[in-house]
């Protein structure tokens, strides 16, 4: 029979099973099972993982293959009598001692697993992670190297739109973090205001990072690579717009990276004693802006009524130049304004305030330069 002999409902039925093969190819690389990750401790979670697995089809085959054969083979209908016994021992201590066997069997590994997982130990590069509404803080402590990490400006520019074609939207930042392949690093969690999560799947690292407190973890990544993550704990409205990018890099490439950050700092203490024009920092200012405030003062400046104030007429804003360089350095108690006299650097917090003072809606006329910031600090 060909196929255009066949009966409607077969073809409607073979067309749809037709689909559903190509929908399934076309997501092949979905996975359901846990990520193997390029670290040894993921390697060791995913191995203790698997070892579980089996264990628990061993046992589900057993069980209900045990289940299926007494229904079948003594059902009422082939003349089963029902068997009449209380309290066998023999049937009691099995099923106590062959459970008690499977968790010592399980338990021995997991211990191992757990054990290696806690061993921060002989660390070769320290790096502090502090979760900021909404980005994160990275300081390496053995390089006095310090940078905030925000979402990508790519992401924000669409997130009202159609973020359609936009390769990973929504998981890409400003300033990915770099670690060299082949190191222990050990992660020192911390927060700044509620708790977030520092999670990245590939790096089998998933830490709380705690307000007044800290919380660590390590990894030692095996291959070159970006590996993306996500923070893992609901921490407020932008909770879905804090990825993380760690790059993993070659020893000289990381050393590098490291040398140039470190100019890059250099470049930016030098700038704090340059005096600025209102128009370049009024242009610095809105791509700060963009990427801290607009969040919560929204994009221009409106505000989320009976949430986060406008910026537009704001007394702050429009008020004395000392108050609100005040507000911004060293943020507000009580409420969601944070301070960024640690996130942000002095030609870019006088940047920031000066647009917000000329732009926006509002027209102070003054402007702020990294002198001032300096000096406030």
């Amino acid at each position: 029979m060909t196929f255009d002999k066949l009966p409607g409902r077969w073809l409607a039925s073979l067309s749809g099973l037709i689909s559903v093969l190509v929908a399934f190819s076309a997501q092949a690389e979905y996975e359901l099972n846990m990520t193997q990750g390029v670290t040894p401790i993921s390697q060791e979670i995913y191995n203790l993982h698997m070892i579980v697995f089996w264990i628990c089809v061993v046992i589900g085959i057993g069980v209900f293959g045990a289940m299926g054969w007494s229904i079948l083979y003594h059902r009422k209908s082939k003349g089963a009598q029902a068997a009449n016994f209380h309290e066998s021992t023999t049937i009691e201590i099995v099923w106590t001692v062959v459970p008690l066997l499977i968790l010592i069997a399980i338990a021995i590994p997991a211990t191992a697993t757990l054990l290696n997982l806690e061993n921060t130990d002989n660390a070769d590069i320290e790096i502090q992670v502090t979760g900021i509404q909404w980005k994160w803080k990275y300081t390496y402590l053995d390089e006095g190297v310090t940078f905030v990490s925000s979402l990508a400006q790519e992401s924000r520019d669409v997130m009202n739109s159609d973020p359609t074609g936009h390769e990973n939207y929504l998981l890409d930042v400003d300033k990915p973090i770099v670690l060299p392949i082949n190191k222990k690093i050990r992660f020192l969690f911390n927060s700044d205001d509620v708790i977030h999560a520092w999670w990245v799947p590939e790096l089998a690292v998933k830490q709380d990072a705690l307000p007044g407190f800290i919380n660590d973890s390590w990894a030692i990544i095996e291959e070159p690579g970006v590996y993306r993550g996500q923070c893992a704990e609901l921490c407020g409205k932008d909770h879905g717009f804090m990825p993380i990018v760690v790059h993993a890099v070659g020893e000289d490439e990381y050393a590098q990276w490291i040398a140039e950050k470190k100019a890059e700092a250099a470049e930016v203490a030098a700038m704090a004693a340059q005096e600025f024009s209102m128009q370049d920092l009024i242009a610095q200012g809105e791509t700060v802006y963009q990427a801290n405030c607009a969040a919560c003062h929204g994009p221009t400046g409106a505000g989320i009524p009976g949430a986060f104030p406008a910026m537009t007429g704001s007394a702050i804003v429009t008020g004395p130049i000392d108050a609100h360089i005040d507000i911004v350095l060293n943020g507000k108690a009580g409420t969601a304004m944070a301070a960024y006299k640690g996130q942000l650097s002095d030609v870019d917090l006088a940047a920031v305030i000066t647009f917000e003072r000329n732009s926006l809606g509002n027209s102070v006329g003054d402007l702020v330069q990294p002198s001032a910031i300096k000096n406030a600090r």
